[in-house]
């Protein structure tokens, strides 16, 4: 977005509309590298992924939520506990264990009754981020 002189911000549109409309050239060819170069390294992130994807869902289920093993993606999504909606769960995990999650209701009236958990953050801090909510099932 850009806010400025009329004339400026025409001349930027139309600069911009010549330069870049389309996918930018670097973008195609990073992707074609991606999808034509060696494959190896997917299998052993999967596999990164996969790991922690079924130690959060185990730990989740044992502080009591309830959760569906996804089958791919970034993300988990659990069920919070009655009593509570997704904006004051989440509060108290922060408050409580210093554990960030995304309220449900971030994504639409569906999304409320549930918190969104990723698997993206490096190593040590997932790792930490299942510890500090495996002390949820000591404290209850």
């Amino acid at each position: 977005m850009a806010v400025g002189n009329a004339r400026l911000i025409d001349a930027l549109f139309r600069f911009k509309s010549n330069l870049d409309s389309g996918i930018p050239q670097a973008i195609q060819v990073a992707a074609i590298e991606a999808l034509t170069g060696k494959q190896d390294e997917i299998d052993a992130r999967n596999k990164i992924y996969q790991s922690r994807r079924d130690r959060l869902v185990k730990a989740l289920e044992e502080i009591g939520l309830k959760v569906t093993k996804p089958k791919a993606g970034f993300y988990i999504w659990a069920r919070i506990p009655e009593g509570y909606t997704s904006v004051q769960y989440t509060a108290e995990l922060l408050d409580k264990i210093a554990v960030a999650v995304t309220p449900g209701i971030g994504y639409g009236k569906s999304g409320e009754g549930y918190v969104r958990l990723s698997i993206t953050q490096p190593e040590r801090r997932f790792n930490e981020g299942v510890t500090r909510l495996l002390t949820l099932k000591r404290s209850r």
